[in-house]
């Protein structure tokens, strides 16, 4: 399966695989229907929301693996 990176708009990771949902859920990203999950990297978002990017990576890479 292709890992998602940080660049990935969140639209792009959702095509990748709907099972990072909970996990953008569980940290309050709420934005899986919004017009900036079409526009929004990853990176962008989790700085909009204080999260660290690489953190993000881990669990929602560890999501699609499992």
């Amino acid at each position: 399966m292709a890992k998602i990176t940080k660049d990935m708009t969140i639209g792009q990771a959702l095509q990748v695989s709907q099972d990072i949902i909970p996990v953008l859920f569980e940290i309050g990203m709420h934005c899986i229907g919004c017009p900036s999950a079409q526009m929004e990297t990853l990176e962008e978002a989790a700085m909009v929301h204080g999260i660290d990017a690489d953190e993000l990576l881990a669990k929602i890479n560890a999501a699609i693996e499992a």
